[in-house]
């Protein structure tokens, strides 16, 4: 097994970068760049999501990812795959439909990280009774980076389902750098980004300067409103 520190939910913070190897190669730019660049901003947190094959060199991006985040002291976390993560000792983040958490935590068991999606109240109380680390919610609001997303949950009603369950909960959906601190406002302990974090054109240079302004954004929220 590649030795790949796993580090501990704590490193749930605000800013949390999504990689999505589809929008990267629209954009122009490597894997590995990317990664790169968001490391160098500052950022510990790092999800890669592969929705379609996981090829050969798929996996050997994901493998240099985890030791740049290793090396940053940053967590990894693989989308959807428990049998990758497993082998990069990696966090993991699974969607409804993938393996449930409690046969993930057979492949990953504590300290490994493990995520999940819910996108409306039932699916977050149920998820409360799974084996894992942090939930995330959403669409906040409207996204296109997901084929036929489930209902828009909308900034109010985060605000109620926060209530619902003690886990670090990750808001994902349509966040974009105007709307942010509103979301974190409302209960969000963390902001998931795929789309706003990708600068047009999207070199190196001007990734890292998205996730500076990002990591400013999230550090400089006011406390949570009532």
């Amino acid at each position: 097994m590649i030795e790949v520190t796993v580090t501990s939910v704590t490193s749930i913070t605000a800013f949390y970068p999504v990689l999505d190897a589809g929008l990267l190669a629209g954009h122009g730019i490597s894997a590995l760049d990317a990664a790169e660049a968001l490391l160098e901003a500052g950022v510990r947190i790092l999800q890669f999501r592969h929705k379609g094959f996981f090829s050969r060199e798929a996996f050997e991006d994901a493998r240099m990812i985890a030791e740049l985040c290793r090396n940053a002291g940053a967590l990894f976390v693989v989308n959807d795959r428990a049998d990758i993560a497993a082998l990069l000792n990696a966090g993991l983040h699974l969607g409804q439909d993938d393996l449930a958490p409690r046969d993930a935590r057979k492949l990953l068991p504590p300290p490994s990280i493990i995520g999940f999606s819910t996108h409306n109240e039932p699916q977050l109380r149920d998820a409360g009774l799974e084996p894992v680390d942090y939930l995330a919610i959403g669409p906040i609001f409207q996204t296109a980076s997901k084929e036929n997303p489930d209902p828009i949950v909308g900034v109010e009603r985060l605000r109620s389902l926060r209530a619902i369950t003690k886990k670090p909960l990750v808001a994902i959906g349509g966040i974009t750098r105007a709307t942010a601190v509103s979301v974190l406002q409302a209960g969000a302990d963390s902001v998931a980004i795929i789309g706003d974090l990708f600068p047009e054109p999207c070199t190196k240079a001007a990734l890292r300067s998205r996730a500076e302004e990002w990591l400013a954004i999230c550090s400089s929220r006011t406390s949570r409103q009532p």
